[in-house]
């Protein structure tokens, strides 16, 4: 039957990949399985197969396919710079069409349809937070009851979708924020930092209300419609902002894809797109925010795989922990995927939990209890496996703390 849809790999992009394996050792199924099929290089044989006939869209290729993490490390190293992260999700999109389970249309609900829905979003973090206080999360099923545990303490913090921010001073231009489906009601902290940081660099900074979730998700699970309806609304909501700021890799790296998902205007948009760290540190470079003197000690890194890998940032968030008096301390040289991937810590528990242990495990012999890492699945999953002892937070918003603590000491030792 071959490949139906307009997501689908091409013979171009196929070709790309000239066999070399270079990415084999980069890629985390690999080196847990040690199977061809579970390759970066595997998966694209598996992808031409279909192409060319030879194979069909079935449960093999499905599995193939799906039990890829999608941690895009593979491009980072590919000579032939095969776009792995467009074909994957392209295949994705063609099992989702040819091969469809009740899992896979719940998941289409889910990812394509709840989390662009601020109502619902709302309704399930309100239940979270009751699950939370009375401890009913502990009765949930496994993967989901981790996933639950590396969830903040929801409090219900200020709200900034459908508000703007004046700058401190001098205006320099205007930032739209991309509140995220997730991000505004689970993560509230690293909003406060992000909008606390622009303004003081002299940002106005709007959250448009006609925005809706980036559609990454969506997209990674091969839902392709509904990632495309979700690009061309937020084109329609950030235009007019000299730049699209998000605070969640994930999200930055998606935003930056838009040419394929919303075309042209799409692209406009991926132009003007910044991760929130990427926009900091140039800040911080330029002297528009302050280096802090006083040493707080060490913080291990962890690299997200959409902010290292599909987006090239490595520096930036360590210029941002060091503007904040700390000591960023390498814990993986080759920064392996923590196992969180999305929905993957739910469907492929076994795997995740894996992974997640071994990351865990560098965190707790690096001598530091503070966790810096710039996505919040990876935030959730190094929590629920590091426990309290630990603290997992955005660079951004250990920054932001600090400015704020030395801002006060600076007051109080004048009299402010």
């Amino acid at each position: 039957m071959g490949y139906v849809t307009a997501e689908a790999p091409t013979r171009t992009e196929l070709s790309t990949c000239v066999q070399c394996g270079l990415c084999l050792p980069h890629c985390p199924t690999f080196r847990l399985t040690g199977m061809e099929t579970a390759s970066p290089r595997g998966r694209l044989m598996a992808m031409s197969a279909v192409l060319e006939g030879v194979a069909e869209v079935d449960d093999v290729f499905a599995e193939i396919i799906d039990f890829c993490l999608g941690c895009r490390a593979c491009e980072a190293v590919c000579p032939g710079l095969t776009p792995y992260g467009r074909l994957l999700e392209g295949a994705r999109a063609e099992i989702a069409v040819q091969h469809p389970t009740r899992a896979r249309r719940l998941r289409r609900w889910l990812l394509g349809r709840a989390l662009g829905n601020r109502t619902a979003v709302a309704a399930a973090t309100a239940v979270a937070a009751v699950a939370q206080r009375t401890g009913v999360g502990r009765i949930l099923p496994g993967p989901i009851r981790r996933s639950f545990a590396g969830l903040r303490r929801l409090e219900g913090r200020e709200r900034w979708v459908g508000r703007r921010a004046e700058p401190v001073g001098e205006v320099r231009g205007t930032v739209a924020l991309l509140a995220g489906c997730v991000m505004e009601p689970w993560f509230p902290q690293v909003h406060e930092a992000t909008v606390g940081l622009l303004r003081r660099a002299g940002y106005r900074v709007v959250v448009p209300r006609r925005q809706t979730c980036c559609g990454a998700l969506a997209a990674h699970d091969g839902h392709a419609a509904d990632a495309h309806r979700m690009a061309r609304r937020n084109v329609v909501a950030f235009a007019g902002a000299d730049l699209v700021v998000a605070d969640a890799a994930g999200c930055s790296a998606h935003l930056k894809e838009y040419g394929h998902w919303a075309g042209e205007a799409g692209a406009g948009l991926a132009e003007r797109v910044r991760d929130v760290t990427e926009l900091v540190a140039e800040l911080i470079e330029g002297d528009l925010l302050p280096r802090l003197a006083l040493p707080r000690g060490p913080v291990a890194v962890q690299d997200p795989c959409h902010l290292r890998h599909a987006q090239r940032i490595i520096e930036a968030p360590r210029t941002i922990l060091r503007a904040a008096g700390y000591e960023p301390v390498e814990i993986d040289v080759d920064a392996m995927c923590c196992g969180a991937a999305g929905t993957y810590a739910i469907l492929r528990p076994d795997t995740s939990l894996e992974l997640g242990e071994r990351k865990a495990d560098q965190i707790r012999t690096s001598g530091s209890t503070i966790v810096a890492s710039a996505n919040p699945g990876c935030e959730m999953q190094l929590r629920s496996l590091l426990g309290p002892a630990y603290r997992v937070a955005h660079p951004v918003e250990l920054y932001w703390e600090a400015l704020v603590e030395s801002t006060g000491r600076i007051r109080s030792e004048v009299g402010g």
